[in-house]
């Protein structure tokens, strides 16, 4: 899979790209990275690529025509190439939009930095915007390591293990079970029974029971989008029922009496 990643800073990208399994990747040729710097396709010899926003206001606007021109080369290269503009405005980046967008073959990532960029860009050569969160970021780099990164891990050889992304948090609308390692015995706390039983259904419930409970506790609102086996629904009605967590600190009184409520429901159909 190949990301062309159109940016005013490229050093930002010398390091995070040369490391771990994305570096590992990049070496066998399962993910091409390129970086285009925005400055060489700026129009004049100082390469001005801001302007002051017409109408007043703070701050600088990404000038609309070395973007376009930087888009034209790469896609000049290839024409269906898929232009994501990275901002706070788009849509909010998960594991169902990395799903949706490893079927790409090239992705072009525009990085925006100052008051955004000139909103002829955007409408003219931007075919998606994402976002990944609610806060404000110096630029689009960060969000476009985040999306490159997520999105590797989905093609075929990247990982290890292609199961390791499909037991990953978030795959399959939950959180991960809880994860050990030696010592057995760590001041006290103990490594469950279970895990060192040899009973792979029982490991296989147990982790499966532990990721809806940690989902439910943390993240209750992933609970809506995942797809619930019987087995599943039992464990969501003993779930909500289990006084243990009343002390997680993780979520209110209330909100949990309503969880409870809810997780129970699907048994009454």
């Amino acid at each position: 899979m190949r990301f062309d990643i159109l940016t005013l800073f490229p050093k930002m990208f010398s390091s995070p790209f040369q490391e771990s399994i994305l570096g590992r990747a990049i070496e066998k040729g399962l993910v091409q990275i390129r970086i285009v710097n925005i400055r060489d396709f700026a129009l004049d010899k100082h390469q001005v690529v801001d302007d002051t926003p017409y109408g007043g206001g703070q701050g600088m606007v990404m000038k609309v025509e070395p973007i376009a021109r930087a888009i034209e080369w790469v896609k000049s290269e290839d024409d269906s190439a898929r232009v994501i503009y990275l901002t706070p405005q788009g849509r909010p980046f998960d594991q169902e939009k990395a799903r949706e967008l490893v079927s790409h073959t090239h992705l072009i990532l525009l990085c925006g930095r100052y008051e955004g960029v000139d909103e002829r860009a955007r409408e003219l050569f931007v075919d998606e915007e994402i976002s990944i969160g609610d806060y404000v970021l110096t630029g689009g780099e960060l969000a476009a390591m985040v999306l490159i990164d997520a999105i590797s891990r989905l093609l075929p050889g990247v990982l290890g293990s292609d199961r390791s992304a499909i037991e990953d948090s978030f795959f399959n609308s939950l959180l991960e079970y809880p994860q050990y390692t030696r010592p057995f015995d760590f001041r006290g706390s103990l490594v469950p029974e279970v895990l060192l039983s040899g009973n792979h259904l029982a490991i296989s419930q147990w982790r499966r029971r532990e990721a809806l409970k940690r989902t439910w506790i943390r993240r209750p609102d992933l609970l809506a989008k995942a797809h619930f086996s019987p087995e599943d629904r039992r464990l969501l009605e003993e779930i909500g029922v289990d006084e243990s967590m009343e002390d997680c600190g993780l979520r209110d009184a209330d909100c949990r009496v309503r969880l409870s409520t809810k997780s129970q429901a699907p048994n009454k159909k």
